[in-house]
């Protein structure tokens, strides 16, 4: 039957009128698209990746992609949770890196963020990212310690403590406390980054590679190291 006098105002309507909200979703999808797009361009890129897992990405680019969150782009890290990695020793930090990936160094700090970021890093890439921040410039801080701790730790430092058969922590990491190849640098750590580790020399068996730190930290008592942490974090930012 022929209704040409009836009509049908959604055959004639615009597709916005009967759809009003279509545009507007249609937009958002647009704009999605865009930004995964965006996205996975960048995870391809491997001069801006964060893919630990890309033996292409270089170590240069690790540590400025992924490592700078904890400790900074030039390995100054703010937080003293994290240790300071700009101009420690190159063959120190290798040893480390290798440690976490064989997961032989299992200090809780350590283990918690280092194991997976380390899992699948090439020895190209751990090779590059030790030399990235050996050669980066360790930036003055604050001093953290108190005068009469920093005095005391003096102390211990260049001397140690001969009646506890403490030897002087300079005899290994230098009298600037700059390391030397396998020994790190000690100048310029936090004082509660320094306190962690020389906890964990003392009490655990938890970083094997350091035995020999087990046996000078066993006679150090809690103020002892307190004391060397503060002086070690100000000797460069005196």
């Amino acid at each position: 039957m022929d209704r040409s006098d009836v009509t049908d105002p959604t055959q004639r309507a615009p597709l916005a009128a009967r759809f009003p909200q279509t545009g507007r979703y249609a937009t958002r999808l647009m704009l999605v698209a865009a930004a995964l797009t965006g996205l996975m361009a960048g995870c391809t890129n491997v001069e801006r990746s964060r893919d630990t897992a890309n033996p292409a990405v270089s170590g240069d680019t690790l540590a400025m992609q992924v490592c700078s969150n904890c400790h900074g782009p030039t390995g100054n890290s703010v937080s003293p949770n994290f240790p300071n990695l700009a101009a420690q020793q190159e063959v120190y930090l290798a040893a480390q890196l290798h440690a976490f990936k064989g997961h032989s160094r299992v200090d809780p700090a350590g283990f918690e963020y280092m194991w997976g970021l380390s899992h699948d890093l090439t020895d190209k890439q751990i090779q590059e990212l030790a030399a990235h921040f050996a050669g980066q410039k360790l930036e003055r801080q604050g001093i953290e310690g108190k005068p009469d701790r920093i005095a005391a730790g003096k102390a211990i430092f260049t001397s140690g403590l001969p009646d506890q058969s403490v030897p002087a922590c300079s005899s290994c990491h230098g009298p600037e406390g700059m390391g030397n190849a396998a020994f790190p640098r000690i100048a310029g750590q936090h004082v509660d980054y320094l306190v962690k580790q020389l906890n964990v020399f003392q009490r655990t068996n938890q970083r094997p590679a350091g035995v020999v730190m087990k046996t000078v930290a066993h006679q150090l008592t809690r103020q002892n190291i307190e004391n060397v942490a503060a002086y070690l974090q100000a000797l460069p930012n005196q």
